[in-house]
């Protein structure tokens, strides 16, 4: 008789689950506490995958021999507190993906900010040097789905702290983690916890893999792990690097061993200080993987971005539009606002995280004009920032929100929606506020 696995979550992570876990002859069952959208309803029906939408069974889940939990289901929800006082074995989709990849090359980026950047640029990377490579994790397809429906010998995957919380045996060739900002305390009881759950990107790896870190990062520093087994690449804008990538004069310079990739930090297609570390990171990943000097140089100096993060949107009588809908948290703020060198109307608010907005109040203080509060509770930023700033108003819809900020634009400023809580009070997420971002400028 096959072995039972329930998965928790009806998401893109958990679907993709349960697909693979179909695909390896398990029986499946699937829970989720809230509506499954009709996409991957309709996905489960036609592999035959029964499921529950609107509540947890717990008997039923309490059948598995191996449950895989979703990344968005917190530890202190009635359903993991039952779970956890079983004996059940608790997988992450990550994991679970993992254990079916046929040993191809796993490049796995985490951190609080930038991933989906850095991500990206080091599948562009891979790709534009000939190597065939998926792109998954919180990008595009999760892992699990990409390894059931099309196999790669190469995976790029964007790592979140919740995947790895539930890790047991994923092992990343190359690992890279980018930085570790205050974030999902909600969800960790301090900042220690947090940064554990990231350091868990290393911890099966061995002497053979390489760990690519930012060694500028205070918490990095703060909370690193003596016992990391891999070879240590750090990047560093401040100081020179004996193996890794480091600034001087102007040049990036890149080195593993005895080889050295060296290019101006001009000739980087993103901007900002923020995005030099993306940048800097995925070049050291580029040379684990044996890719040619000249092709990282190409490739950094050409890669496009990526949708809702510091993306143009459009140039409306003079005023430029940019969507940063991707920046749920302060931090992200921070860089966004760092890279601009116009005026800003700032875009922001949805539900907060327990922010700390004193960490961009010299930014705002300095580039913005006014703040567009958009969210059903905005208290908290117009307590942080009303000395800051002379004008400031709530708004309730995107529409509200876009207008209301045109409004207040000159000529030669730039309308920036960069929220720094997540979406979900008034968006499906992120991406949904984003894309409606775009439609209500393009209907000016």
């Amino acid at each position: 008789m096959a072995e039972k696995v329930v998965i928790l979550g009806a998401g893109e992570s958990g679907v993709g689950a349960a697909l693979l876990a179909v695909k390896q002859g398990y029986e499946v069952w699937v829970s989720d506490a809230g509506t499954i959208a009709d996409k991957y309803k309709q996905e489960l029906k036609a592999s035959g995958i029964a499921f529950e939408e609107r509540l947890h069974s717990f008997d039923k889940i309490f059948e598995a021999d191996l449950i895989i939990k979703s990344p968005g289901i917190a530890e202190n929800t009635p359903v993991m507190q039952a779970v956890r006082s079983t004996s059940k074995p608790v997988i992450s989709e990550i994991e679970w993906a993992y254990r079916f990849c046929n040993q191809a090359t796993i490049i796995a980026i985490t951190g609080t900010n930038g991933k989906t950047t850095t991500t990206a640029l080091i599948h562009y990377l891979l790709k534009n040097s000939g190597i065939s490579a998926a792109c998954v994790g919180n990008i595009g397809n999760s892992f699990a789905r990409q390894v059931a429906t099309s196999p790669e010998p190469y995976y790029v995957v964007e790592v979140s702290s919740f995947q790895l919380d539930d890790i047991e045996t994923f092992h990343p060739h190359v690992a890279v983690l980018l930085n570790i900002t205050e974030d999902h305390l909600d969800r960790y009881k301090n900042m220690e916890a947090y940064a554990a759950s990231k350091f868990r990107i290393t911890e099966n790896q061995t002497e053979e893999d390489y760990f690519i870190y930012c060694m500028d990062d205070a918490y990095t520093r703060k909370f690193f792990k003596k016992n990391i087994r891999s070879q240590l690449l750090p990047f560093s804008i401040m100081e020179q690097v004996k193996q890794g990538a480091y600034l001087q004069d102007g040049q990036i310079h890149i080195r593993i061993h005895d080889d050295e990739c060296i290019f101006s930090a001009d000739e980087l297609s993103l901007k900002g200080k923020h995005n030099m570390y993306n940048s800097m990171a995925a070049g050291i990943a580029g040379k684990t993987m044996n890719i040619r000097n000249e092709k990282i140089r190409e490739s950094l100096a050409t890669f496009k971005g990526i949708e809702h993060r510091l993306e143009y949107v459009a140039t409306i009588r003079g005023v430029e539009f940019i969507n940063d809908s991707k920046a749920t948290n302060v931090n992200s703020v921070w860089y966004a606002l760092e890279c601009m060198q116009k005026p800003v109307i700032l875009i922001m608010g949805g539900i907060d995280k327990g922010n700390d907005y004193s960490i961009i109040r010299d930014l705002v203080k300095e580039k913005v004009k006014a703040i567009v509060c958009l969210g059903k509770d905005n208290r908290k930023i117009n307590e942080a920032f009303r000395d800051d700033v002379q004008l400031m108003v709530n708004t309730s819809s995107m529409k509200e929100a876009v207008e209301a900020a045109f409004h207040f634009a000159s000529p030669g400023d730039v309308v920036l929606l960069s929220p720094g809580c997540a979406s979900f009070d008034l968006f499906k997420n992120y991406e949904d506020r984003g894309h409606q971002f775009k439609e209500v400028v393009k209907g000016l």
